[in-house]
């Protein structure tokens, strides 16, 4: 199985390739157009969002907490987005942009279901170890959103969902996993590789790595998708 230092030399996730990505997708509403002062700025107001919202949440924090926390001026702030609204957008939209991304380069099409699947698990895991505090942030703060956003972030776990679901019903198609409900089973997985992101405190207290849980979940997969033909559990003749 791959390893998490694998999968970060694979997938090109720094924080300055990130923020420069957010600034060209918002090039035409980012007031500061020298490319790196915005890299580095952008990167101090995620880092300060994402920290004093995990803390008290993005609707408590005051753009005076912000400002305060990346180190940057109240009209600096406003040089890079106009309300809250545009910055959690901006925020969420980035994490969407990226898991999206991640997925479709390491569920390759001639991979076997089986395969697609097990790669799609783990991509998914590291992804959200790496980008943690990103993670946790989309999922506490989904409750949160205008209803618009609410539809984009829901669409979003869907989407991941989807992904999982159509690998499944491939695999069933082939004989290579059992008739189960893909869209269920998909829900479920789903639940798992948000358990790691949501209480990675309770796996830490219990020194389980995310190679570790990746390897969990994966063996449990398995052993519910798999055909009954090939399943410890299945009944002698």
């Amino acid at each position: 199985m791959m390893t998490l230092v694998e999968f970060k030399n694979l997938v090109s996730l720094s924080k300055s390739e990130i923020c420069r990505e957010i600034f060209l997708e918002n090039a035409q509403t980012i007031k500061v157009k020298k490319e790196e002062r915005v890299i580095l700025n952008l990167g101090k107001i995620f880092d300060a969002t994402l920290a004093i919202s995990n803390k008290k949440g993005f609707h408590a924090m005051s753009l005076r907490d912000l400002s305060e926390g990346a180190g940057l001026s109240m009209g600096a702030l406003y040089s890079y987005f106009a309300s809250k609204d545009e910055l959690l957008s901006m925020i969420q939209e980035q994490g969407r942009r990226i898991t999206k991304r991640v997925l479709a380069q390491q569920i390759r099409p001639d991979l076997s279901p089986a395969e697609k699947l097990k790669v799609g698990i783990i991509a998914h895991l590291y992804l959200s170890e790496i980008m943690q505090p990103w993670f946790y942030f989309s999922f506490m703060e989904a409750k949160n959103l205008e209803k618009k956003q609410q539809k984009d972030a829901i669409a979003s776990e869907l989407m991941t969902e989807q992904v999982y679901a159509a690998i499944l019903k491939e695999g069933q198609q082939t004989g290579d996993f059992a008739p189960t409900d893909p869209d269920m089973t998909a829900a479920l997985i789903k639940a798992l590789l948000q358990e790691w992101y949501v209480k990675r405190w309770k796996y830490r207290s219990r020194q389980i790595s995310v190679e570790q849980y990746a390897s969990f979940v994966l063996d449990w997969v398995k052993a519910f998708v798999q055909p009954v033909k090939n399943s410890a559990h299945a009944k002698k003749d």
